[in-house]
């Protein structure tokens, strides 16, 4: 079969979508063909959440204007049921899966097989591990989802689509959280997808894996479709262009010009255990960190770097051995609390998890961190406090009518621009970011570096997490990568290349350069 010349599985046809206020999407036009992935990107907020809801009935019948044809047909779905029955299934980046079931039972929750009116847990457990042998996954139908890596409970998302016949897959950034070794399995078992007829709809921001993996893209902006391509026509840069309206010269925007001042944060001979009757997690870590300056810190999925930085804020683990100095002062057992008091701050990777309080105003989180500037005789001045955060509401750009509107209705770059507000409200010294730019697009990425910048300009000091190696040697003055909990290479720019940070990611470099040169 040619997609190419083959009739539409699903057809968007002047789709428009309106919330008050607001035009979600504006006669959006697009269509899907069988044995097609069809990438859609766009900036946060361009319409890509609100389209694949309409699609697959969060956005019922009746809500919207224009219409939607599977298979030629019209479509008039009322709920996600509907979308299901008619051979749609959508996989969101907040998977919906159930931890403290097995991989087998989530598989074929809501569908599962019955002999009479008894749920037939043989058939499940043998059909579960079906399917997971003809994709090659090598998960256990029997573990619980709890015990997965994240990455593996995306495969098992795919599988629990599959296993409804479905065919039309939407997938909505499936590798936001993925190490490289898993996000080839995913593109893998998408073209084997593709070969077998299966239509997927792909929405990502990685812009060189929509390009490995799509054979058309579709830029939207301002909710409202404005080109097709097909992928080998088209390059990076125009994809960029389309989407932000503007050229984007440089991507990763580093000012490697800025003073380096004094250190600000010293880690010698660092050993943590999440507890004290577990091994331990991190081992012989040593590094310091300059005020000026930016510390990428990378490695392979599960190599330690969120557990760093949440022990350095007191947020995890039990010390063992070393040494933290912070600010020249000895920084035995940390808590937040002391931690933000004496400059250190952290933004959490899971920013609807641990960064917000989503059913809160914007004003509410902003401040959250540092009520006491704004705070007399123990009773908040709301009109200081409004002050303050629009200030800072307008220095960050967030797009959004104002103060008063919930976090959770906001766009993924406009949360974390409120997450990385609160916490430089804090008026830190030391910032840690932990995948600042996760799930958010490449217009929100370059206010998040040029943020980077100002704050490196201010004599503060930034410590980098990232899994996307562009941008950490992009974004970083040196980077630090982890093996296993433990240093694996330190790096100054001259020397940053994917290789040798792969390299030391897995165990396999040279000696280290200093860590303070």
């Amino acid at each position: 079969m040619n997609p190419a010349t083959s009739a539409p599985v699903l057809e968007a046809r002047k789709l428009t979508k309106c919330f008050p206020g607001v035009i979600a999407l504006n006669e959006v036009t697009f269509d899907l063909r069988p044995g097609e992935i069809h990438a859609l990107c766009g900036e946060n907020g361009a319409g890509k959440s609100t389209l694949i809801k309409t699609l697959s009935g969060i956005h019922p019948f009746g809500s919207y204007e224009g219409e939607i044809r599977v298979n030629g047909q019209p479509a008039q779905f009322t709920t996600l049921k509907d979308a299901e029955a008619a051979g749609l299934a959508v996989i969101y980046q907040e998977l919906a899966l159930v931890e403290e079931m097995s991989v087998a039972e989530n598989i074929f929750l809501g569908n599962e097989p019955r002999r009479g009116p008894w749920i037939d847990w043989d058939a499940s457990y043998a059909q579960a591990a079906r399917l997971l042998a003809q994709f090659q996954i090598q998960i256990d139908p029997d573990v619980k989802v709890r015990d997965l890596g994240v990455g593996q409970k995306q495969l098992v998302e795919i599988v629990k689509a599959l296993g409804k016949k479905s065919r039309i897959l939407i997938l909505d950034e499936p590798t936001a959280a993925l190490a490289e070794s898993e996000v080839e399995i995913l593109l893998r078992i998408l073209r084997d997808l593709r070969a077998s007829g299966v239509a997927c709809i792909y929405i990502s921001h990685k812009l060189g894996e929509v390009k490995a993996i799509a054979d058309r893209i579709t830029v939207l902006r301002d909710g409202s479709s404005i080109s097709t391509f097909d992928t080998a026509s088209v390059e990076i840069p125009d994809i960029i262009r389309h989407m932000v309206g503007r050229e984007i010269k440089e991507l990763f925007p580093r000012d490697r010009n800025t003073p380096v001042g004094d250190t600000l944060l010293s880690v010698r001979n660092l050993e943590v255990a999440p507890d004290s009757s577990s091994p331990s997690r991190l081992r012989d870590v040593s590094f310091d960190v300059r005020a000026g300056e930016v510390l990428g810190i990378g490695g392979l999925m599960g190599a330690g770097r969120s557990e760093l930085l949440l022990h350095l804020f007191g947020a995890w683990g039990e010390r063992r051995a070393g040494e933290v100095q912070l600010a020249a002062t000895a920084d035995p057992n940390p808590d937040p609390q002391d931690s933000i008091q004496r400059g250190l701050v952290m933004v959490t990777d899971d920013r609807k998890r641990f960064g917000l309080h989503l059913d809160q105003p914007i004003g509410f989180n902003l401040s959250l961190s540092s009520l006491a500037p704004v705070t007399h005789l123990g009773l908040v001045d709301e009109a200081r406090e409004t002050q303050v955060n629009q200030k800072l509401f307008d220095a960050l750009r967030v797009k959004a009518p104002g103060l008063d509107v919930p976090v959770g209705g906001l766009s993924g770059g406009n949360q974390q621009k409120v997450v990385i507000g609160k916490a430089l409200m804090t008026q830190p010294r030391i910032v840690f970011l932990d995948e600042p730019t996760r799930g958010i697009d490449v217009g929100a990425k370059l206010e998040v570096y040029q943020l980077i910048n100002r704050l490196t300009a201010e004599g503060k000091a930034v410590v980098l997490v990232s899994s996307e190696l562009p941008e950490l040697m992009g974004m970083s003055d040196r980077i630090v990568m982890l093996h296993e909990g433990q240093v694996g290479g330190t790096f100054l720019p001259e020397e940053f290349n994917q290789e040798s940070l792969l390299a030391a990611a897995m165990g396999r470099s040279k000696p280290s350069a200093p860590t303070n040169p």
